[in-house]
């Protein structure tokens, strides 16, 4: 069972950041689950890759969610990146995700990674979290 939760979790992910004030102040509705079509927004947030591990036990089925929320700015510096960054990160740590299927048990903060992008993407950041869900 070690993806039956994974849309559940885009989902809420997706959702919170969507609703989430502070980012909406700095990137109004432009939170992406796929790659924006046309002239990209100048500043955005895009869900990116995961990586899913089985973490089942004899009486239960759960997962271990490695996934990417990636900022992309068509800044020449880092400050409008990495102040959306922020919120990215203060919208998903302790927020109390409610799935449609299963259950978040924990929700971390990995890593992030700021690199320039290849226009029009003028800088990037990654951030990694780990998320630990469990399928009732």
């Amino acid at each position: 069972m070690s993806v039956a939760v994974s849309f559940a979790l885009q989902e809420a992910v997706y959702g919170r950041l969507s609703a989430d004030p502070v980012l909406a102040a700095l990137v109004g509705t432009a939170v992406f689950d796929a790659p924006p079509s046309g002239t990209p927004p100048p500043l955005y947030v895009l869900l990116g890759a995961e990586v899913v591990r089985d973490r089942s036990s004899k009486t239960s089925a759960g997962a271990q969610h490695d996934f990417v929320v990636k900022v992309v700015s068509d800044a020449p510096g880092f400050s409008a990146a990495k102040q959306a960054a922020a919120a990215v990160y203060d919208a998903l740590i302790d927020a109390a995700l409610v799935l449609s299927r299963g259950q978040l048990i924990s929700l971390q903060f990995l890593k992030a990674k700021a690199q320039r992008g290849v226009p029009p993407e003028g800088r990037q950041i990654f951030l990694t979290f780990r998320a630990l869900v469990q399928d009732i």
